[in-house]
C-alpha cells in the first residue's frame, strides 16, 4: 500500500513499542508490557505509515475472529497532522477489518470523525484515578488467579467479550509485575481482576464480577497490592452505576473518558458485571 512517498505496512514486534511510546506522549498512559500482550492478540494487527522509512502514523486493527475486530492506537505524529496521512492509514486499517463488527474507544476530539466512518455510540467509559494501598478485605473469597484452572478462567472471561481471545488472556494475566486475582462464590469463579504497572502508576483492568460486593472485594485486594504512594486507575463503563459508585466510594476522581463505539450492532455484554475495562486499545 502506498501513495507517492507514503508507505503503509504491518509493524514488526519491535515497532509496536514505538506505537506504545506515542500513546504515552498522547497522555494515554500505556502499561509497561502492553506491546507484548497486544502483539499476542494479533501479530498482524498493527500498521505503520512511513515517509522515507520514518514512522509518522500508526493504527492497530486487531482481528479476533471472522466477526469482530478492535481498532486503536490511531496516532499521527504532530508535525504530519492535517496532511491526509491519517485518513490513509485509517482506511488501510478499516480495509483489514472489512466485513467485521469493529469496536473502538474514541477520545473526545475524534468521536465525530468516527461517526462519519459509520461508528455508533454504545456508551461512555470513564477513567477514575485514585490512590493505591489499603488492606485486603478480611474473610474475602479472593484467591490468586493462578490457582484457578485456565480453562475455567477462559470460560468465565468469554462471557465478557464478543470473541474468543484465550492467547491474549493467558498473556495478560501472566505479564511481568502484574497481580491477577479471582474471587470464588459457591465453589466457582465469580469474578477476576488484574492490576498492571503503567508509565504512571497502575491500572486495574479487567475487573469483572458477578455482583458489586464481589467487585469491591477484588478492587480492594488489587489496590492493596501496590503502595499508598502509587496512583491507580480504573476504566469503568458509565452505564454500570455500581462501578461508578465503587470508584467514588474510594475517593477516585474522573481523569479521562472515551466513547465505546461499534460499526455494527452493540455486542450483548453484561455491562452490569463489567466494573473495569481490560484495555482502551484492544477492548
Amino acid at each position: 500500500m502506498s501513495n507517492n512517498d507514503f508507505q503503509i505496512r504491518t509493524m514488526s514486534r519491535d515497532e509496536i513499542d514505538t506505537a506504545v511510546e506515542w500513546a504515552m506522549l498522547e497522555g494515554w498512559n500505556p502499561g509497561l508490557h502492553d506491546a507484548e500482550n497486544y502483539y499476542t492478540a494479533d501479530p498482524e494487527g498493527f500498521l505503520v505509515g512511513l515517509i522515507n522509512d520514518e514512522p509518522i502514523a500508526v493504527i492497530s486493527v486487531v482481528k479476533y475472529d471472522a466477526r469482530f475486530g478492535f481498532l486503536g492506537f490511531y496516532i499521527v505524529k504532530q508535525e504530519y497532522r492535517g496532511q491526509g496521512y491519517g485518513i490513509q492509514i485509517w482506511n488501510a486499517g478499516i480495509q483489514r477489518l472489512q466485513g467485521l463488527n469493529i469496536g473502538l474507544d474514541g477520545v473526545v476530539d475524534q468521536q465525530e470523525n468516527y461517526k462519519k466512518s459509520g461508528f455508533k455510540l454504545a456508551y461512555r467509559n470513564i477513567r477514575y484515578q485514585g490512590t493505591g494501598g489499603g488492606n485486603t478485605p478480611q474473610h474475602s473469597a479472593v484467591v490468586d488467579l493462578n490457582s484457578i484452572p485456565f480453562d475455567s478462567l477462559n470460560d468465565y472471561e468469554q462471557g465478557f467479550f464478543p470473541a474468543k481471545r484465550q492467547q491474549f488472556t493467558k498473556a495478560w494475566i501472566n505479564q511481568p509485575d502484574c497481580h491477577a486475582l479471582g474471587v470464588i462464590e459457591k465453589g466457582k469463579l465469580a469474578g477476576y481482576g488484574v492490576i498492571r504497572p503503567c508509565r504512571n502508576g497502575y491500572k486495574i483492568g479487567p475487573l469483572f464480577a458477578d455482583s458489586p460486593d464481589l467487585a469491591e472485594q477484588l478492587f480492594l485486594s488489587l489496590r492493596a497490592k501496590v503502595s499508598t504512594t502509587d496512583t491507580i486507575f480504573l476504566d469503568t463503563p458509565e452505564v454500570n452505576v455500581a462501578a461508578i459508585a465503587l470508584s467514588e466510594k474510594y475517593q477516585m476522581q474522573v481523569s479521562f473518558e472515551t466513547a465505546r463505539m461499534y460499526t455494527g450492532d452493540h455486542p450483548d455484554l453484561p455491562l452490569n458485571r463489567i466494573f473495569g475495562v481490560t484495555s482502551f486499545e484492544i477492548g
